[in-house]
């Protein structure tokens, strides 16, 4: 149980006069320090759900204890690695993130220009110095810690709650001169109770799409849940959940698309309890019309937890009954053909594991990185999985 210093006062995580007293400091704007080390590790307060929560700062897991329930493991181990210091910047005073992003978020002329994908993995332009869309939302769905589970959460983790923790996490990062929470758009669960208030604050948000006139004018990011795609006279609809309109795209990008993420495709039409997540920059038209310019997809399992594999989507059914926290890894801007941890455990004894799956075929170049990767991080113990010479191992 973590214990914190709020002001003048420790209290542990379970004390019942915790919530008032994070509700307090949050309007007085005080930063809750971690006491699992001395000195301690500054947090700070997050409101979800009507409820208020203490975050670590973004990029500071590794610096808790590695028995505290924040602890994160090395970042070196996933594809956020290269990022940091370059394309993702981080204020230590504030805990805030200045993001540089390899792609448009305005766009010339009335049409949409080709919806164009973004960089694809197998590219590594631009690898350590600007984030690609994909990168973007990994890093929103790293941050809003989308990427933990246990057991304990089973059945508490819905669309709201996927939401709330990304428009937090956006507005802890900075793109262009301004917040990326103010650009980006996550889609309300729909009730119908609320049906006129959901559309109203869904119109007030979106007001920075809307065609303004001649000129270059802004795009704004939106996530959502993909519910299907449909034929539309030129080119494809997407149909998101929670939404009463479709994006648009042009029948050109809609190739590039299925061939770009004909796995994420693949991998999501095989079983009812997944999801498929979309990234994109879009703008309205002045006829209203949502037309997608660049997108990227992510698949993640009925826990909200992202895989790219059917090996991953096994190992993340196997880790999801354990009341044990693990956290998956993510790409970012790095190529399939490039190793990862795949999921690491920090609460192991005698000390955290991380996880690595190496596919079928692998070069050796591939077991060359992992190599490296390994020996680079002597804390964490290597679980590794080499899917061309059978089963999965007996998990530690």
């Amino acid at each position: 149980m973590r214990q914190f210093l709020i002001g003048e006062q420790a209290l542990d995580e379970g004390t019942p006069e915790l919530p008032s007293q994070l509700e307090r400091a949050y309007a007085l704007k005080l930063r809750p320090l971690c006491l699992c080390k001395d000195p301690p590790v500054p947090m700070y307060i997050a409101r979800l759900d009507g409820q208020y929560l203490v975050k670590r700062m973004p990029l500071t897991g590794r610096d808790h204890d590695a028995g505290c329930p924040s602890f994160e493991p090395p970042y070196e181990l996933s594809g956020l690695g290269p990022l940091i210091g370059s394309a993702i910047q981080i204020d230590a005073a504030s805990g805030s993130s200045l993001l540089k992003l390899d792609f448009s978020l305005s766009k010339r002329g009335s049409r949409a220009s080709a919806a164009q994908p973004s960089q694809p993995t197998e590219s590594v332009r631009n690898e350590t110095k600007k984030l690609s869309l994909r990168a973007v939302l990994h890093y929103l769905w790293d941050t809003g810690e989308l990427t933990e589970w246990t057991a304990l959460w089973t059945g508490k983790r819905g669309w709201g709650r996927v939401r709330a923790s990304l428009i937090n996490a956006a507005s802890q990062m900075n793109v262009r001169g301004e917040l990326l929470s103010n650009i980006l758009f996550v889609p309300e669960a729909f009730y119908a109770e609320d049906k006129d208030g959901i559309a109203a604050r869904r119109a007030a948000a979106l007001s920075g799409a809307q065609a303004s006139g001649p000129g270059p004018r802004k795009l704004m990011l939106a996530i959502a849940e993909v519910k299907e795609f449909a034929a539309a006279r030129d080119g494809q609809k997407i149909l998101a959940r929670h939404l009463p309109f479709p994006f648009m795209v042009e029948a050109s990008a809609w190739r590039r698309l299925n061939a770009k993420y004909e796995t994420e495709l693949e991998l999501w039409r095989s079983g009812d309890d997944l999801h498929l997540i979309m990234i994109a920059t879009f703008g309205i038209s002045g006829a209203g019309i949502a037309a997608v310019e660049e997108i990227a997809l992510m698949v993640v399992n009925e826990n909200w937890i992202p895989f790219e594999s059917v090996q991953e989507q096994r190992l993340l059914e196997k880790l999801s009954g354990w009341r044990r926290k693990s956290v998956k890894g993510l790409r970012f801007n790095l190529p399939r053909g490039q190793p990862i941890a795949s999921v690491t455990l920090p609460g192991e004894r005698p000390g955290p594991v991380a996880m690595y799956i190496v596919p079928a075929g692998a070069s050796e170049d591939y077991e060359a990185a992992l190599a490296e990767l390994i020996e680079a991080r002597p804390e964490m113990i290597p679980w590794i999985w080499r899917v061309a010479e059978g089963d999965m191992p007996r998990l530690p």
